[in-house]
């Protein structure tokens, strides 16, 4: 796991460049990453989107037809067991992970697709 924590409480650009550009793959998935959102809460949420995915493609899943596109209104996935939770508008990086890891465990339940 990356640290990212900023011991010092200054702003340091290269700690912003990378939480930034990890933002921008978050946004690409569909998730929704917020200008109150820290560094290390995004290195948070790349880390269990990732492992979201990985449970899905371990179950046989296909993200390029399970997740829709960025900023897709309607999403059909061919399982709807494998779609990535969307982070709602008000909801703290915390709840948003709680449920996500509750969607990794479902996933990891789920039978494989033949």
């Amino acid at each position: 796991m990356a640290n990212f924590e900023n011991t010092s409480n200054e702003w340091n650009p290269e700690v912003a460049r990378v939480a930034d550009e990890m933002a921008g793959r978050l946004r690409a998935r569909g998730v929704a990453v917020f200008d109150s959102d820290r560094p290390e809460d995004v290195v948070e949420l790349v880390e269990n989107v990732e492992e979201f995915e990985r449970a899905v493609e371990s179950r046989g899943g296909d993200l390029m037809v399970d997740e829709p596109p960025a900023r897709s209104v309607i999403a059909q996935p061919d399982d709807p067991h494998f779609l990535l939770p969307t982070r709602a508008a008000d909801e703290s990086v915390s709840n948003y992970i709680k449920r996500l890891k509750a969607a990794t465990s479902a996933v990891r339940q789920h039978p494989p697709r033949s």
